[in-house]
């Protein structure tokens, strides 16, 4: 099966369910994504120690109690 006809069966699919006014309104969420994750998330992962980490789940235990 071709891509377009993937997409067409798609875009048919979610008409069917949703009907067209709830396709768009679903279509109108979903956004391209930008920027590089592996690279950016190295700028503040990198910086994270376990000791960082272990307080952090500490003081939000304290939080839900």
């Amino acid at each position: 099966m071709k891509l377009t006809e993937i997409r067409q069966q798609g875009y048919k699919a979610l008409i069917d369910v949703l009907g067209v006014a709830g396709t768009l309104r679903f279509l109108q969420q979903l956004e391209v994504g930008y920027g590089d994750y592996t690279k950016e998330h190295h700028q503040w992962l990198d910086q994270l120690t376990i000791n960082d980490f272990r307080n952090y789940v500490k003081q939000k235990k304290v939080e839900l109690k």
